[in-house]
């Protein structure tokens, strides 16, 4: 195996796509050419950079010619073989773009809602006013000005619609939170109503322990005692004071029937021997 081919790959190896190199142009073909860059490497045709927008290249030899000194960018590297572009590629590409990243860039335009960065990709990323500060913000010209260069957050990349948002916020500190003392709040205690003494009320047994000792006492004195019966209630003396009442009406009016029942029974007497005397006098 040939030694310098192997030094030749072994090298190449060491190169990786995007390294910028000013190469020597060495040879030239229809397709392309051939670019020393310290070791050989290779330049197509469509990775040429015109030097007219207007008119399109015809041949390599329209834009490059032996021993010219030419500004490339590595574009690809495989199997020991090096290919190079005219065209300075993206800092960032799509692919590489992911959400948490942070980068940095130039601010390009100032907008109402927030700021354009230039990042290095396809498209400028937008910080929106929001994501700017973690206070207020009035404009976004308050934080940030044109060509001001700034880091920021990758907060979200879609591919499909050519959008790149950031925050710079994301990278600030937080405010530190001042926290207030905690109110006392004292409440009125209301008097509580106090409570009335309940009746103490007799029990049974204190009844038959005082009927215990009335039997006692009038044993002792030679006596025989029956037992007292327990003292009626209100209720049941009210209840008697009634029946008594209702006994007593109940008499009174017995008798004035009888009395009203004999005084007419009287009065038929006498209008009878009125009338018959009457009879006999006629």
């Amino acid at each position: 195996m040939d030694q310098s081919a192997v030094t030749d790959a072994e090298r190449a190896t060491e190169v990786k796509p995007k390294m910028h190199f000013i190469g020597k142009v060495v040879k030239i073909s229809l397709a392309g050419a051939v670019i020393d860059i310290g070791q050989p490497a290779v330049i197509h045709i469509s990775q040429l950079l015109p030097t007219s927008t207007e008119e399109p290249i015809k041949g390599v030899g329209d834009i490059l010619q032996v021993g010219q000194e030419i500004e490339v960018w590595v574009r690809k590297v495989k199997e020991g073989r090096i290919e190079l572009t005219m065209i300075k590629p993206l800092d960032l590409e799509w692919r590489e773009l992911k959400k948490g990243m942070v980068v940095k860039g130039k601010v390009v335009r100032l907008e109402k809602f927030g700021a354009f960065v230039e990042i290095g990709a396809e498209r400028p990323g937008l910080v929106h006013i929001s994501e700017m500060a973690h206070g207020y913000v009035r404009a976004p010209s308050d934080v940030v000005k044109e060509d001001d260069e700034i880091e920021a957050e990758v907060l979200e990349v879609n591919r499909r619609k050519k959008q790149i948002k950031l925050s710079m916020k994301a990278l600030l500190p937080e405010p530190v939170k001042v926290e207030e003392p905690a109110r006392i709040t004292r409440t009125m205690e209301l008097p509580q109503p106090k409570e009335k003494p309940a009746r103490r009320k007799k029990a049974p047994r204190e009844n038959r322990e005082r009927n215990a000792t009335d039997s006692e006492l009038l044993l002792n004195l030679g006596q025989s005692s029956t037992p007292s019966e327990a003292e009626p209630t209100a209720m049941e003396m009210a209840l008697r004071e009634a029946m008594e009442r209702a006994k007593t009406k109940k008499v009174v009016q017995e008798d004035k029937n009888r009395k009203t029942h004999t005084v007419s029974h009287e009065q038929e007497d006498i209008l009878a021997r009125t009338l018959e005397n009457k009879a006999h006098t006629s």
